[in-house]
């Protein structure tokens, strides 16, 4: 399967779920967020990565981080070792 944009992947888990808030216009603001932000990386045939810096009074706090499963058109926790991690300094 070919790598999803953001915006297809946002469109199927809101067709999916329409009571999902992950990709409210809100959430992101609150997070200082845009779709723009996400990358969307391959794990396998059906499933994908999506990942973007989360903010807090312009700092980094970490990441948004979900697994988008094609099969299902859900968003799944990122297992650990797929996890993006922060380091502070």
């Amino acid at each position: 399967m070919k790598t999803p944009s953001i915006y297809e992947i946002k469109r199927q888990v809101e067709k999916t779920n329409p009571s999902s808030h992950y990709f409210d216009r809100a959430t992101l603001k609150f997070f200082g967020q845009s779709l723009t932000d996400f990358r969307v990386s391959k794990v396998d045939d059906y499933r994908f990565l999506i990942a973007a810096p989360s903010y807090w009074s312009d700092k980094l706090m970490g990441y948004s981080q979900r697994i988008f499963n094609a099969s299902t058109n859900n968003l799944e926790d990122v297992p650990e070792n797929l996890q993006i991690k922060t380091i502070v300094i």
